[in-house]
């Protein structure tokens, strides 16, 4: 089967949930990616594809969706792991950015321990949107004096102009889509 076949594959298999979490907002849920395995096979090796021959030292994956596409590369990639959790949900020393979503804001935090100064990041969250969230994710890379090389989503929907807001950093998604 062809990349080209599979990408269907990925995209028929992406949920989408109207009217989520409020009115007027197309949710694309990535959870059904999972329960499909040639979909969620094929993003995990496209990923690796897309990153085996880049210079990335780690991978820094965005609560929760963001987890389950970024361990299996992480692991394939044989690189470090950095989880960027939600305000609370870390003991210790974090680091800490807030931001705006379409609809609320948000804090989001990342141990200090973990982030290494003058590593080269790759970000991992399963859909890209406004950006916003991206954006506060390298805001704590960079307090841990490190970079961030690349954005990544599983998703993308680039009638928001995510890749303005967030360049020039460069972004790849393996599926695009329209909130219409």
């Amino acid at each position: 089967m062809t990349t080209k076949n599979y990408d269907e594959i990925l995209d028929k298999a992406i949920r989408r949930v109207p009217d989520f979490p409020k009115k007027g907002i197309l949710f694309f849920d990535v959870t059904s990616i999972l329960t499909n395995p040639p979909a969620f096979k094929h993003t995990i090796n496209r990923m690796a594809e897309l990153y085996s021959s880049k210079k990335i030292d780690a991978i820094a994956a965005v609560e929760s969706r963001g987890f389950l596409f970024a361990a299996p590369l992480a692991e394939k990639l044989g690189i470090p792991l950095v989880l960027i959790r939600k305000k609370g949900k870390l003991p210790g020393e974090v680091y800490t950015a807030s931001y705006s979503l379409e609809y609320g804001e948000a804090t989001i935090e990342a141990h200090k321990a973990d982030i290494e100064k003058g590593k080269s990041y790759l970000i991992i969250d399963d859909l890209i949107a406004t950006g916003g969230t991206l954006t506060a994710s390298k805001d704590l890379i960079e307090q841990g004096g490190a970079k961030v090389a690349e954005f990544f989503g599983v998703i993308g929907i680039p009638e928001l102009n995510y890749s303005e807001k967030l360049s020039p950093v460069p972004v790849t998604t393996l599926i695009d889509v329209s909130e219409k």
